[in-house]
């Protein structure tokens, strides 16, 4: 049986949100508050009771048990509840018995219900953003700050003000109406397009790469298609740009985290079973008149799982119209590396330094890559530059060795790197970065 060290983190980010979502479903938004302290006690009393009786059979089981227990306590003997909450409740409980269970289709509805509750479109699609990864993901304030690349305290106030904007809301966690949706879809995408993308180009826990974050983005965005009403198009889309590229996740580093380009990758290491995923949500998504980035996105991941001796003419005509759609600077450079494959390095540099996006470290990257062979000299400046603008402690180890392997080829003495930190960064919540990047 798995180690409950190991298994209480994974069963946090599956559970902890659904738990919350059923006790708001009886308690209501507005005490989502209390919901997240009593899913917190079960998970700390399952810290405590598994390390002396070892992990029951059914953990999940066992959270919900003691979940419902502890909302037992509280409206018996918390003054939280007995002065705020229980006169609330007497309606909704039969014979004042508290009645709910945390049965499939109860945690599938709330789940559901959660995710469009916490895109509140009158928040801030920053507040939303952080009050989705939070209470869908349970991120501390500090794993927010790090995936935003924000200050914590930033955060705390975007917290506190669409938290506040949550409870006056009044939303109802049952099941959704339409309306409910079309209001709230689309940022309900972006928040878990951004979530997969933390994962994806991690810099928090110094990690290239985060599974947990993808996976979650993946049933989160699974639990979407599931539902009628949310089974659109741009849905299935996105379901399926995550499937291509959680296929590749094992080949994206070596055994020492560093990164691996997508020309190096080995191929044995990709998920066939996902590739196949994102081919049947890719054909799901074309069934309506019009395409979305998210459409864009998937199938240039598509061609990049694809032998075709044709595909990177493919994956620039696509990214040629998604940068029409967006011309974020990550799309831009992403498109660069098909100019590379296609046009050769003179036209990728001319490309590359006609954007002139010196405070993005990829832009100092890419350059770095492209001079590498043409001009030594030039490839490790830019490489200096991307190791002064990252935060990531992982990603400026790797820099700095691509640096020294570069160096020691041409004969040059190694220097010892100063790293600024007045650098100024893109945020991701207006768009800087994209999955369908070819790391």
């Amino acid at each position: 049986m798995q180690k409950h060290q190991e298994l209480l983190p994974h069963l946090f980010r599956q559970e902890y949100a659904k738990i919350i979502a059923v006790l708001c479903r009886q308690f209501g938004i507005l005490h989502i508050e209390v919901a997240e302290d009593i899913a917190s006690e079960a998970f700390l009393k399952a810290a405590d009771h598994w390390a002396l009786n070892g992990t029951p059979e059914n953990p999940c089981a066992w959270l919900y048990t003691v979940a419902k227990n502890k909302a037992k306590d509280h409206l018996k003997h918390i003054s939280i509840f007995e002065n705020k909450v229980q006169y609330d409740l007497i309606s909704l409980m039969p014979d004042n018995e508290f009645g709910f269970e945390f049965n499939e289709q109860i945690i599938a509805d709330s789940t559901l219900a959660m995710i469009f509750a916490v895109c509140n479109p009158l928040n801030s699609k920053e507040g939303q953003i952080c009050l989705a990864l939070q209470i869908l993901c349970g991120f501390s304030v500090e794993e927010i700050a790090d995936a935003l690349l924000s200050k914590k305290e930033t955060i705390k106030k975007r917290l506190l003000r669409a938290r506040a904007i949550l409870r006056n809301g009044a939303f109802e966690i049952k099941p959704l109406k339409e309306s409910d949706i079309s209001s709230r879809l689309n940022i309900v995408l972006k928040t878990l397009y951004l979530l997969f993308n933390e994962g994806y180009f991690s810099k928090s826990n110094n990690k290239l790469i985060r599974k947990d974050l993808c996976l979650e983005a993946l049933r989160l965005n699974l639990a979407l298609t599931e539902h009628e009403l949310t089974n659109t198009p741009n849905v299935n889309a996105l379901l399926s740009l995550m499937c291509y590229q959680s296929s590749r996740l094992d080949a994206r580093t070596d055994n020492g985290g560093e990164k691996i380009v997508f020309n190096e990758q080995d191929k044995k290491l990709w998920d066939d079973d996902l590739i196949h995923k994102g081919n049947y949500y890719l054909v799901c998504a074309f069934t309506g008149d019009s395409a979305s980035t998210y459409h864009l996105e998937a199938a240039i991941a598509y061609w990049h799982t694809t032998n075709d001796k044709d595909k990177w003419h493919h994956i620039l005509d696509l990214y040629n119209q998604l940068i029409g759609i967006n011309s974020s600077s990550s799309i831009a450079l992403n498109r660069l590396f098909a100019v590379f494959n296609i046009n050769g390095i003179d036209a990728a540099i001319a490309e590359a330094e006609f954007l002139d996006i010196k405070k993005n470290n990829y832009y100092h990257q890419l350059l770095a890559f492209l001079y590498t062979k043409k001009n030594p000299s030039k490839a490790l400046k830019h490489y200096e530059q991307a190791i002064s603008i990252t935060r990531s402690k992982i990603e400026r180890q790797m820099l700095r060795k691509k640096m020294l392997a570069l160096q020691i080829e041409n004969n040059q003495q190694p220097i010892v790197l100063g790293l600024r930190t007045n650098i100024q960064y893109d945020d991701p919540v207006t768009g800087s970065s994209t999955l369908s990047s070819v790391s």
